[in-house]
Order: structure tokens, then C-alpha cells, then sequence
């Protein structure tokens, strides 16, 4: 601030001197029905894992299922099996095998996986440089050009700042009466004296401008100044009792420190037949520390201000305190190093939106105090702050932030370039706001049928698979998360007689809501005569090179979930259809699909199946499912759709 006036610091100085607990277990029935097959595909995938064929997709699929459940020594089997193949795996099958490996005793591989993990989570952290502080002006230029700025017209040559809403009256801080500016000091001095002013606050609608005028401030609170300084009060909802800052002055004495210096004290007064009396200072107030600038929260429950009272990470740091029913106090405790740090943290506000606003110059920012704004978590912790930007913010000191979240219109402080005074009031319009909000939503159904699934757990992680909440499907199958703009989160979908889902998602960048909607696969599947054994397990690719008709390593993965189903049926009968996509002449696609079919029914055959179990035939490209026939131009993955393998149950 500049060195003719420190009502911020040199005034206020004293201040600035300051699990996976899985639930959704499989239930094992020996329930049996007349002409219905009930596949576990778990055991299935068990099977055929231990015939030897491999997969990153299988193993992830049994291990997650173990571990899911809880059964880690069998997790760490199959996930054993996952990092044996040396492939790519997303960092959180590191700490998953990590915790399966303990449960067996191998302590010194799990701290190898744990230290793995580690590294592979700072890498997904490198987009996320803020937290390091090395790239804050690209955040704030991403913050910036998002206010309307204004002088407020009730400036004078002098320092006017901090401002309250009071009704439809802004009150505020003003030295504007009190002498001669040009001898100040940095040191607080007797001589300097401030005193709060009301200006009425008049809307104008000009298009969203901000043209809300003010009229000619007053002196506010006339029984409550004193010889020495008052500023920067908070006032109740019932506009019966107000917060504000005042030096130690009680009954006609000032107190001092050690160092005979005159503090700063928070006092409450009340509105007696319109007059504002009995002022008295809070308890957690001393004269060996400054407390100072009050806000309140919404609910009016909790106090926060500025202080450097001992525990104080910096020169000044924010704190808040518990007001009690009968009105007492609790004790006061520090935000935290998510907010203070070693520099001023100072001039709170609390909105009725959860956002706390307040000013630093600890926190990289364009110079000077800078106004930051950080929301409070659920459980009263605080995200890490942002810096709202440019015309706000500053190469000076800017502070004492207000805003009306209905209208986004608001006052700030500030001794920037072109003001009137020493520190002025600009009023403002937020023409955008400065968190993307997102909703994140959808519907849980059954894969197959399509059946709403109410009461199914639905858990959101954030992108290193830490737990962020846990909610219960509605009667509707609807779930929904508040979400952060442009960040990944991966979602978990559980229930009973389900196969358990994760799925990765991406939230955009602006404003909105993203729908997913969740679709889970029953774990047991019954299958009746008519039925596709193949869609039971998502087969639809032919796994047959060009011009090809052998069984190739990765087909025979799949026809063994066909043969372990037919060993566990011995009634059961397939009839295999084999079809083609519409490239190719018509007769050549009829040949190569009837090769593929009696290909795909002869390694039936060779691996157990009596052959009078199966038929088969090729039927070309006479049984499109899309439009892609002679002729149409169609995508790869259009015609794709078409090259399949059907296994129609014949009989049970």
C-alpha cells in the first residue's frame, strides 16, 4: 500500500502483523430353475485363466472381483498374474495389489508396489502444477476479465475501504474527517482516526452495468466511535447485532501491549430503539495480540476473522470461532495452511455459497494484497484458494471483498492506479463466475433388459481413486455428484447380484451438467432356449484373419467361455452362426463364413463337446444388423458390427 496510508496495514497493522470397504457381495444360491442356465462369469473367467490363456482385461476382471469382496489373497493372485504381463495398468491396480500382497505376508513386494504407485500418481498430478505454484499466471489470466468495474462515487481524497451490507444501506470505513493525511506514518498513531459511514444503496437496471448508485454517506453508529478507530463491521441477519473492529479502547482507556502499542479488538454492539449501544469486546480478545474484521457464517454460527494471535503461521492469519446458542464463544482455531501462510492473510467474507473470500499477499497474485476465494469442503476444510483474476486483482493492494451472490454485484477495495483517495471503493458486476460448476448424473439400469436399478451404491473417486462421496441410487436408479470442471474422476456402481463397474470419466469445461448413465451386468445369467450364449459374454467379433478361417489365440479366449458353459450343461446345444460384413462378393462372404462356422464348431469338438451337441452354418452377408450393405459407405466400426459369431441354445 502506498507509504502516505495505512489504514489496511499501517492502521490495521497489527492485524497483518499477523476404502475400499466393499459391500455389494455376491450372493451364492443353489437355486435352480426348469429350462434356465444361471452362469457365475467370475468362475467362469476363473477357469479359463487356469487353463493358461491370458489377458489384461481377465485379470483385472478376477482380481477386482476378490478384492471387491475382500478375499485379497485371492486378488493377489490374479493381480499377480496382471503385473506378470508387463503391461500398461492405471496407478491404482499398484496400491490394489499393494494392500493384497500384505494380506499375505509379503510386506517388502507391497512396499515396492506402494512406492510405484507414488510415482505413478505425482505423473497424473502433472497437469495440476498450481499446487507448486509454478504456473499462477496462467491461472490467473484463465480468472481474469470476469468483473465490471466501477468507481462506487462515495470516495473521497482520503481512505475509504471495507464495506458491509446493512439492508439496503452499504456501511463502510472513511478517514475522510480526520486531519491532515500528509504526516501519516507506518506506525499506528493516536492521531489517525477512522469512523464508519452508511450510504443507501439504490438499484438501477441498465443492462446489467453496474449502476446501483450510492447516495451521500453519513456517519453510522454515532454512539459507537470512539476517540480512536472503528471499521469494518458484519452485522446479523436480523440486523440487531453488529461485529466490528475497534483499537483497544474499553470505557474510556486505551490498552496497550507490551511494547505500549494500541491493538486491535473485535466488539459486539446492539440495536437499542434504533440506536446502536453497549459495546463490549469478545473474549478471545488481548492486548497482546490484534483481532480484527469479522464475518460471520451463514447460519451465523461461526465467526471468522483475522488475528495474529499465538498459533499464527504468518504475520496475520485467519481464524474462525464458535458462537453458542446462549451466545458465548468457543475457542478460536486457525484455517489452516490450505489458507495462511507465512505472508497477511486478512479482511474474510463467508458467502451463503460455501466461498470464502479474502485478501493475501502470501499466495501468488499480481502484487500487493490480492483477494482469493476458496470453498469449504463438507467436512470444514478448505480447497486450495484461487486468485479471482484481473480487473479485481491488482499490482496494488486490493481487499475487503463484497459481493450479493442473487445479483453478483459487489464491492471491493483498492489503492490502485487512477483512484480518488488513498484507498477507494469500486463497486462491480461478476459477469461470470469463478468456479465451473458441474453436475454429474445419470440413471443405473440392467445391461440386458434395460430395468432401473434403485438402491445401488454409486461411489465417486477422484482421479488417484481417493473416495470423494458415496450415494444410493433413488427409486428411479438416478444418482447425481457436484463435480469440479475439467477434472477426471473414475465411478463405481455396486450391486447385489451385479458385476461390480468402474468407468472413467472426464468432466468438460464449462458450466453445465454431464450425464453417465451406468449400465451393470448381472453376474449370473440366465440364458433360455433362443438365447445368444454369446451375448452373455459380449462376444461379437469373428477373431479370423483376412481370408482366414483358423482359430486364432485370442478367439480361442473367447470360445472357452462357450466350452466351460457347455461342459457345465451337458444338454445344452449350439447352433453357430457365422456372418460377414457386405465387402467381398456375396458368394465368396457365403464360403468364408461357412468355413469359420465348422472351424469354430471343429475346436468345439477337439476340446470335449460331442459333435451331435453342435450345429453351424455361414451365412455371408444375408443377415446385416445395420444398412451397410453392397454399395453403402460405412464406417470401419459400422462394418464391424456385421463380421460376428452367433451361439444360438437350441435346447436344454
Amino acid at each position: 500500500m502506498k507509504n502516505k496510508v495505512i489504514i489496511l496495514i499501517a492502521f490495521l497493522s497489527m492485524i497483518a502483523s499477523a476404502s475400499y470397504a466393499q459391500e455389494g457381495k455376491v450372493k451364492k444360491g443353489n437355486k435352480e430353475y426348469d429350462k434356465f442356465a444361471y452362469i457365475d462369469a467370475t468362475k467362469t473367467y476363473e477357469r479359463i485363466a487356469e487353463k493358461g490363456y491370458k489377458s489384461a482385461d481377465l485379470f483385472q476382471r478376477l482380481g477386482n472381483a476378490y478384492y471387491f469382496n475382500s478375499n485379497l489373497e485371492k486378488a493377489a493372485k490374479w493381480y499377480g498374474e496382471l503385473f506378470a504381463m508387463n503391461e500398461e495398468v492405471v496407478p491404482e491396480y499398484y496400491y490394489r495389489y499393494a494392500q493384497s500382497l500384505k494380506s499375505i505376508g509379503q510386506y517388502a513386494k507391497a512396499d515396492e508396489m506402494m512406492v510405484q504407485f507414488n510415482k505413478k500418481s505425482s505423473e497424473d498430478l502433472r497437469g495440476k502444477i498450481f499446487n507448486d505454484k509454478q504456473n499462477y499466471m496462467d491461472i490467473i489470466k484463465a480468472n481474469s476479465g470476469r468483473y465490471i468495474i466501477k468507481d462506487a462515487g462515495i470516495n473521497s481524497q482520503y481512505s475509504d475501504y471495507g464495506s458491509a451490507y446493512s439492508g439496503n444501506k452499504l456501511i463502510f470505513t472513511s478517514s475522510r474527517d480526520t486531519g491532515n493525511f500528509a504526516q501519516r506514518k507506518h506506525q499506528w498513531s493516536n492521531q489517525y482516526f477512522t469512523n464508519m459511514y452508511s450510504a443507501d444503496i439504490t438499484p438501477k437496471d441498465e443492462k446489467g452495468i453496474v449502476e446501483d448508485s450510492l447516495s451521500v454517506p453519513e456517519k453510522f453508529a454515532k454512539n459507537i466511535n470512539s476517540r480512536f478507530h472503528e471499521a469494518t463491521p458484519v452485522f446479523t441477519k436480523d440486523g440487531k447485532t453488529m461485529y466490528f473492529t475497534r483499537n483497544n479502547f474499553n470505557n474510556g482507556k486505551k490498552g496497550k501491549d507490551a511494547n505500549r502499542i494500541t491493538l486491535l479488538k473485535v466488539y459486539k454492539a446492539t440495536l437499542i430503539d434504533n440506536q446502536w449501544k453497549n459495546a463490549e469486546e469478545l473474549p478471545f480478545n488481548s492486548d497482546s495480540y490484534s483481532v480484527a474484521h469479522p464475518t460471520l457464517s451463514p447460519d451465523e454460527k461461526t465467526m471468522y476473522f483475522a488475528s495474529d494471535m499465538p498459533g499464527t503461521h504468518g504475520q496475520s492469519d485467519l481464524w474462525k470461532v464458535k458462537i453458542n446458542e446462549d451466545g458465548s464463544f468457543g475457542t478460536p482455531e486457525n484455517l489452516g495452511v490450505s489458507i495462511n501462510t507465512e505472508g497477511k492473510e486478512s479482511f474474510p467474507i463467508f458467502t451463503n455459497e460455501n466461498e470464502l473470500y479474502f485478501a493475501t499477499d502470501g499466495h501468488p497474485g499480481l502484487g500487493g494484497l490480492d483477494i482469493f476465494m476458496s470453498r469449504m469442503n463438507a467436512d470444514g476444510s478448505f480447497k486450495e484458494p484461487i486468485n479471482i483474476g484481473a480487473p479485481a486483482n491488482s499490482p496494488q493492494d486490493d481487499f475487503a471483498y463484497l459481493i450479493d451472490t442473487k445479483t453478483r454485484k459487489g464491492f471491493l477495495t483498492s489503492n490502485r492506479d487512477g483512484g480518488k483517495g488513498y484507498d477507494d471503493i469500486y463497486k462491480f458486476l461478476e459477469t461470470r463466475k469463478l468456479v465451473c460448476e458441474q453436475v454429474l448424473s445419470g440413471i443405473v439400469t440392467d445391461l440386458d433388459t434395460g430395468e432401473i436399478l434403485p438402491n445401488t451404491k454409486v461411489t465417486l473417486f477422484d482421479d488417484k481413486f481417493n473416495i470423494i462421496k458415496e450415494v444410493i441410487s433413488d427409486d428411479k436408479g438416478f444418482y447425481t455428484f457436484e463435480v469440479e470442471c475439467g477434472k477426471s474422476y473414475f465411478i463405481r456402481a455396486e450391486k447385489d447380484t451385479y458385476e461390480t463397474k468402474e468407468q472413467k470419466i472426464t468432466i468438460p469445461t464449462l458450466t453445465g451438467k454431464t450425464d453417465l448413465p451406468i449400465q451393470l451386468e448381472k453376474k449370473v445369467k440366465p440364458v433360455v432356449v433362443g438365447d445368444d450364449l454369446a451375448k452373455a459374454f459380449g462376444i461379437k467379433i469373428i477373431y479370423f484373419d483376412l481370408d482366414k478361417w483358423n482359430i486364432r489365440p485370442d478367439a480361442a479366449l473367447e470360445l472357452e467361455k462357450i466350452l466351460d458353459v457347455m461342459k457345465q450343461y451337458p444338454n445344452m446345444k449350439i447352433d453357430v452362426r457365422s456372418h460377414t460384413d457386405s465387402r467381398q462378393t456375396h458368394k465368396y462372404n457365403e464360403k468364408l463364413s461357412d468355413r469359420r462356422a465348422k472351424s469354430t464348431m471343429s475346436w468345439l469338438v477337439k476340446n470335449g463337446i460331442d459333435a451331435n451337441r453342435l450345429t453351424g452354418k455361414g451365412y455371408g452377408e444375408t443377415q446385416l444388423v445395420n444398412k451397410c450393405a453392397d454399395g453403402v459407405k460405412c464406417s470401419e466400426d459400422e462394418h464391424q458390427a456385421n463380421r460376428r459369431s452367433e451361439f444360438i441354445i437350441t435346447a436344454l
